[in-house]
């Protein structure tokens, strides 16, 4: 469960193998370690009786708005980038606390804390009726191999992004300008299904 849910393309994906080409492993798999953590968080919530305080329609929206605003934000920084290196100026402006391990896990855990679909999704995988009543034990065994499995799929997607990055070089300045331009826009795309899932 927790590598189907964690495999499909969408930001954190994205966001992965960006930071994988741009500063390697670590900063990387930190962003899926963060958004585990935060996944955890959902999950604990969820068993413990929390988190249909955040399934209201009001919560959901503010979520739906705080998770659009952290993907314009990221938008607009890639696409700063992307102009940059297109200029020449530097590596496409690539700030190394920005894309550290550190930096990584808390960008990830704010996605995952943000998502209002990771609530529903924890409500699915361990808040309903048949889940809950096997006890809390069963329901944090649950959520563990949820939570491992996601982690097992950010350990193999960030080694294969480092592995064809070194077979297939660094790229350079265009190198730069495609990578931050093209994340931009896949950015664009995840702000745009966000807008239509949350107001559709």
């Amino acid at each position: 469960m927790g590598w189907s849910v964690a495999w499909p393309p969408g930001p954190i994906n994205t966001e992965i193998a960006r930071r994988c080409l741009a500063r390697g492993f670590w900063a990387g798999f930190g962003l899926i370690l963060g958004a585990c953590s935060g996944d955890a968080l959902w999950a604990l919530l969820v068993a413990l009786g929390v988190g249909l305080v955040f399934t209201g329609p009001t919560a959901q929206m503010v979520m739906g708005i705080l998770s659009i605003g952290l993907l314009a934000m990221l938008m607009v920084t890639f696409l700063r980038r992307a102009w940059k290196a297109w200029r020449g100026i530097g590596a496409g402006g690539t700030d190394p606390r920005f894309d550290s391990a550190k930096a990584s896990y808390m960008l990830g855990a704010t996605m995952a804390l943000t998502s209002p679909w990771n609530v529903t999704f924890w409500l699915a995988a361990v808040g309903r009726p048949g889940m809950t009543d096997l006890g809390l034990p069963f329901l944090m065994l649950t959520v563990v191999a949820i939570i491992a499995g996601a982690a097992t799929w950010g350990l193999v997607w960030s080694g294969t992004v480092v592995i064809a990055h070194r077979r297939v070089g660094t790229g350079g300045r265009l190198g730069a300008v495609l990578m931050n331009g093209a994340t931009a826009l896949l950015m664009l795309w995840f702000i745009i299904g966000a807008v239509t899932k949350l107001w559709g």
